[in-house]
Order: C-alpha cells, then structure tokens, then sequence
C-alpha cells in the first residue's frame, strides 16, 4: 500500500489552479456589479431622488404630467376668485360718465343729473400709457453782467440738482428692472430710448447701479445684523462667477428678512462670513458639510432633501431599497402631522407625541441598514444618526419649519439672475448684487412696494439724509 486507507488523495495542480482562478472571476464579476449597479444609479440620477435641480433634468426624464380628469381648465369650484381691485378716486385721473337717456321700460326722457333715489354708478377703469412716460425738466444757469463794473456772474447750480442726470425714481426703476426682472444693462438701454424715449448711454445705467449700491449699504447692514441675531433662520448657497471665477452666493433668511453675500468660500468660513462668527438661532439647511459642526440643538436638517434621498435608494433598488421605503414613509407621515400642526388641528404638544413613534421605526431602520451589507447605505445610515437630533427640532422650537423651501425660493431669483447675467464684473457689482437682493426680497416678504422704498432711499442719500429702515425694529 502506498499509503494509510483513509488519507485524502493529493490535489491536482490543475485543480487548485482552476479554483483559484473561478474564485478570482467571482470576485471580479461581483465587483463589475457592484460598479455597474452603481453607474444605473448615478444615470438615474434625477431632481426628485438627489438634490439636483428640476433645470438639470434631460427633457426625456422630466416629472411626467399629471394624468388628465374630467374637469375643464381653470379654476375649480370653490376656488376662491381673484378679481381686479378698483383704484381709489386720487388715482384716477378722468371719469366719464354714461348716463342712459331714455326709459328702457317705458321710453320716457330720464334726468341728465343723478336724483337722490339713483344708485351709485357701475365702474370699469381703463388703463392707458401716456405717450411721453418721463417728465423733463431742464435747469439753466443763468448769467448777469454787473451794471456798475460790468462783470458777468453765473448762478450756481444746486449740488443735488447738478451731480444728476436721472431723477431718483427714474434711477430706482433702472434698478428695479436688473435686479427683480434681469433685465440686461443693453435690454435697459434700448427699453429707454424705446418705451421711455430717452437715450441713455451703458455707462450711464452702471453709474446709477453703483449709487444705487451705496445709497443700500446702511440697509444692508441693518438687514444682516437682524438676520443674524433672529432665533431661526434658513441657510443655503449656490454657485456665482465673479470675472469667470468661481465663487458662492449665500442666502441667510427669516419671515421677514434675507440677506445675501457672495464669498468665495463654500464652507464654514463662508458661513463664518455670512452669519457672523457666533452663529446665533437654530439654522435650518441641508446636510453640506459646511454645517455639520454645528450644535445638533442649533441646527435643523432639511426633510425635503432627506425625502429626495430616501426615494434614491428606493430607484437604486438591491439591500437599500427597505431603508428607503422606510424612509419615505417616515416623511409621508412626518409631513401629514407637520401640515396639521400648520393648520392649527393640532398643538405643538400633540405634535411632538405623534412624532415618537415615527422617530423609533426610523431610528430603527437605520440601524439595520448600518448592519447590513449595503456599504454605500451603511454608510448614509451612520452619518443619519450621528445627526439624529438635528432631524426633529422643528418640533421643540418656535418658528422652526422642517425643510428649507424657504431659503431655496429666495435663492430662486439669484439663480436666474446669473443664468441670465452670467455673474458678475468685480467687487462693485457683487455689492450691487448682495443689496439689491437683500432689499427686493426683504421688501417682497413684508410686502412692501419695492420702488417706492428705492425711491426714497435714493432721495435720501442725495440729501444727505438717514436711509429708511429695511427692517421692523425689534
């Protein structure tokens, strides 16, 4: 015998070779999944399961419109109506009167004047353009020639008067038009010289935004001190170009109040910039990693973000797709109680009870998808409940909301304003584009009229006068 009778026979080389070589290709093919599986995601990327915007979406892959009903276009019954106001009588400035000349029952003569019993007349105002919009009024410096010494002496122009060429509302309505309406300075030379008839040069609509830019500086920096002393507030950022470079226009807003800055920094000395060294309030924002020092008690985590993320791992599919139906369900629920807290059916108490449960089964399946094999949702899972507090002080503080809609809808028109303008040209008109931001939005809030307060601030600067306040004093 060549050896004992139960001792297992060598291994082939060829054997142990091929082994190792179908264990190499395993492994292989179940990484090209991994990365594959990956890619799908990443292709699948849109604004509904990341935080890409809606404007990135490819037209093929856009939210599909709503199925259609059986109801007709427009408002629907019990909708409430919107009908035009009628202007008082000081705005008004003719009224011609319809008097009916005969009886339309018995065709009698009826009176030319109202009679006592007559009812007050129907209206229906009619707005029209004059065909001159701008008045102009030309000082002249005249000259006298002494009679005794016979020297010529000229009158002095005022200063006021002198150092302008555009009145101040004029000059706020310029203003007006680049930073609410985007208008392009070319687009407002040519709707001068063709709605106004009155031919202004490029030159001259910068020099009006730059004294525009300074007469604002003290509202600005009234509105910044408010924002950042207010107990909550709600933070975002976005990308600028500033001469072709990079840079990030930050957004800081209340109720009542938003400031903006542009700084080129993304992260916490950007934030440090913008809302002071010592940050103050509860600040609601997404999950960028510029806030991530703060105190969990300070800081708010956006749910709409955290909903676009849940629904992620939903389309991804594989092991994460039980977190992010849990997820979902979780912001379902949480917007349902969010809406009727809002609504005044239930108390802040009340909210704060319907909210344990919901906190335990989220809390819980995160703790599952952090042990699970999913790596990529391991590791979400973890950094979610490293923050898991800073998800539910909507809840426990006044004035504190679960999303930060609210600063993403002031951002808006900043967006736009640089897909149009494409940034700016130097530090003067990214001042010009922090105030003017600052003050529309600021006034649009408290629903004041924009123009009448440019209107005013300009006048004052011109006369040396306080600007008028932005904010309501506290």
């Amino acid at each position: 015998m060549n050896g004992p009778p139960n001792a297992p026979s060598p291994e082939c080389p060829n054997c142990a070779q091929m082994r190792k070589v179908m264990a190499d290709l395993t492994e292989e093919v179940i990484a090209l999944r991994e990365e594959v599986r990956e890619l799908r995601a990443r292709l699948n990327q849109n604004s509904s399961n990341s935080s890409k915007p809606p404007s990135s979406d490819p037209l093929w892959k856009r939210r599909p419109p709503k199925p259609p009903t059986s109801n007709r276009p427009g408002g629907q019954p019990g909708h409430p109506g919107h009908f035009r106001k009628r202007l008082p009588p000081e705005q008004v400035d003719h009224v011609v009167p319809h008097a009916p000349t005969h009886c339309e029952k018995c065709c009698a003569p009826l009176p030319a004047t109202p009679q006592a019993d007559d009812p007050p007349p129907r209206w229906h105002q009619v707005a029209e353009l004059p065909e001159r919009l701008v008045k102009i009024t030309e000082h002249q410096a005249q000259g006298r020639h002494c009679p005794g010494c016979g020297h010529l002496t000229w009158a002095s122009l005022p200063p006021e008067v002198a150092g302008h060429v555009l009145g101040p509302r004029l000059a706020a309505v310029l203003a007006y038009l680049t930073a609410r309406l985007h208008v392009t300075r070319r687009g407002i030379e040519e709707w001068a010289e063709e709605v106004l008839g009155l031919p202004l040069a490029l030159g001259t609509v910068s020099a009006y935004e730059a004294e525009m830019s300074a007469a604002l500086e003290p509202a600005y920096r009234e509105t910044v001190a408010a924002v950042q002393e207010a107990p909550a507030k709600n933070v975002d950022e976005t990308g600028w170009k500033n001469s072709g470079v990079l840079i990030w226009l930050w957004v800081a807003a209340t109720a009542t109040a938003a400031v903006f800055r542009l700084h080129p920094d993304r992260g916490r000395r950007g934030l440090r910039a913008h809302l002071g060294c010592e940050l103050k309030g509860v600040l609601t924002s997404d999950r960028w990693h510029a806030y991530t020092h703060l105190a969990l008690s300070s800081w708010q985590v956006c749910w709409a973000h955290l909903q676009r993320d849940f629904q992620g791992w939903v389309d991804r599919g594989g092991e994460g797709t039980a977190l992010g139906q849990a997820g979902l369900a979780a912001a379902r629920d949480l917007f349902t109680l969010w809406h009727a807290f809002r609504s005044g059916k239930m108390t802040r108490s009340e909210l704060q009870a319907g909210l344990e449960p919901l906190k335990e089964r989220l809390r819980q399946a995160l703790t599952e998808a952090r042990a699970g094999p999913e790596r990529k949702a391991a590791r979400f899972s973890t950094r979610l409940l490293k923050i898991y507090p800073a998800l539910w002080n909507f809840a426990l503080c006044e004035g504190v909301e679960p999303t930060n809609n609210h600063a993403e809808r002031m951002l808006r028109p900043g967006v736009i304003w640089r897909k149009i303008s494409l940034g700016s040209q130097g530090a003067e008109g990214c001042r010009f584009v922090e105030r003017m931001l600052t003050v529309v939005q600021t006034l649009r809030l408290q629903k004041r009229n924009v123009l009448d307060y440019l209107a005013q601030v300009l006048t004052n600067h011109r006369h040396g006068l306080p600007c008028p306040h932005l904010v309501p004093a506290t």
